[in-house]
């Protein structure tokens, strides 16, 4: 049976009791960013990529080519095929899988299948040997969209516990503790490999130890969040689940999307989002190649540095969430964007061999960078309808995902134009913020928040 608030207002003692279990909830929100990111630092940014091309290779025939079901391709492009693919999968998958959010009274169950689902591939990365790189692709496929699916029912509890004005500060936590949960499984992982002959391993198990423990890490910790977290409804506390219908769900989908007519300053946000996030995503991906081919610096300076930002990411998170109870979300986020332009102009200007400067760059990145994706975030949780949390973050995880080519293709063009001129090309990505600056500051906060039916918070 469900239950449901009392028509009369409540005692103290009810709503001391559903303070604290709120709080519990944030805290087991916090804890599912804290889970899920070592998948992302561990896995994706670190050592996969490398390690599924050196597999690739090391099957390749005498033609330098792999086979994957009869096609022909080169070893280096199986990487990135896979992750187009995953991206692929998410485009379509995950509107439909809000949509499945929303009407299921679900979310908590969802939660804990699409995160143990990603979890399990990423420990069955371990297996990932010997001449096995269609299974180290296939699993990542499985992995890279449960992990997006996660992301998309986690985003959509935002609203659930958190007030107008608290969530800005909420989101920040989380995205503070991913950082740091990120990080500490990082450093351990990083001293297993760089020092594996230590301990009897050779360099490809020890990288797939690495990727296994991000696995057992992501599915140990979401424990806690898929324990404590509530279903709900908007209006209510613990409503009844209802049956999973996949053709509604496509029909709400469609509905969703057509919708965004009728709210045209979520859908301007949404644009803003796409073109700011694709610049803050493309130098994340091309800083350590633009470390190696612009400052010919070795691979220790990008391992430290990358360390660097986890750790000083966690913090930034929190200081740009502080900010923003002081002046407001919008204004942080603008001002975030400018520091932003000021390390994409300021990064064609270091020396070869500075790795002090790249050092240095590196932690201003890392001062905006949670800070930016957090606020955003907690930004779109009050321009979504009331029970479209799941739907709309659906949308919003795809805006996410499918701009991550706009980045790479205008790198691709500058570089091609230019004859490899490295230094240009990341020059390049300051239109993407400042396009990303000027939609924002078009957009109406107020008027979009109330077009939704939510409530203005007094900062904004």
């Amino acid at each position: 049976m469900s239950t449901s608030l009392p028509a009369s207002a409540p005692t103290p003692s009810s709503s001391d009791a559903e303070a604290r279990l709120l709080r519990k909830e944030r805290r087991a929100w916090y804890m599912y960013d804290w889970a899920q990111s070592v998948f992302n630092t561990t896995v994706i940014t670190v050592f996969l990529g490398p390690y599924l091309t050196a597999l690739a290779s090391g099957a390749a025939g005498p033609d330098g080519k792999i086979s994957v079901f009869g096609w022909m391709i080169t070893p280096a492009s199986l990487y990135p095929y896979a992750t187009s693919l995953s991206v692929l999968i998410q485009l379509v998958l995950l509107p439909v899988l809000g949509a499945v959010v929303d009407t299921s009274g679900r979310k908590r169950e969802l939660l804990g299948v699409t995160a143990y689902l990603g979890a399990f591939a990423t420990m069955g990365l371990y297996f990932a040997a010997d001449d096995r790189y269609l299974l180290g692709a296939a699993l990542f496929v499985v992995a890279n969209v449960a992990f997006g699916a996660s992301i998309v029912v986690a985003n959509s509890f935002l609203p659930d516990i958190a007030s107008e004005e608290e969530r800005d500060t909420v989101s920040s936590r989380g995205w503070a503790m991913g950082y740091l949960g990120g990080a500490l499984l990082l450093t351990l992982n990083l001293a297993l490999f760089l020092s594996h002959e230590s301990f009897g391993l050779e360099e490809g198990h020890a990288v797939r130890i690495c990727m296994m423990s991000a696995g057992v890490w992501w599915a140990i910790f979401t424990i806690i969040p898929v324990a404590r977290l509530r279903n709900r409804r908007a209006g209510s506390l613990e409503v009844p689940a209802q049956r999973i219908a996949v053709g509604r769900s496509f029909a709400q989908l469609w509905h969703t999307i057509t919708s965004l007519r009728a709210y045209p300053r979520t859908l301007l946000f949404l644009v803003a989002y796409i073109m700011f996030n694709d610049g803050i995503q493309t130098v994340i991906a091309f800083s350590a190649t633009f470390a190696d081919q612009a400052l010919k610096l070795d691979q220790s300076v990008q391992i430290g540095t990358i360390l660097m930002v986890q750790f000083v990411a966690f913090g930034g998170a929190l200081l740009l969430g502080a900010i923003a109870r002081r002046v407001g979300t919008k204004k942080t986020i603008l001002g975030s964007l400018v520091v932003w332009t000021a390390v994409v102009a300021v990064a064609p200007l270091l020396q070869e061999g500075a790795a002090v400067q790249f050092f240095a760059l590196g932690f201003f990145i890392a001062i905006v960078l949670g800070g930016t994706q957090a606020l955003s975030r907690s930004l779109f949780s009050l321009l979504i309808p009331k029970g479209k949390e799941a739907e709309y973050f659906g949308l919003y995880e795809i805006s996410d995902k499918g701009s991550a080519f706009l980045g790479a293709l205008v790198l691709g063009v500058v570089l091609d134009t230019t004859g490899g001129d490295y230094r240009l090309a990341i020059l390049s990505l300051i239109v993407f913020f400042a396009l990303g600056f000027v939609l924002l500051l078009a957009v109406n906060l107020p008027q979009a928040i109330r077009a939704v039916g939510n409530r203005v918070p007094e900062k904004l």
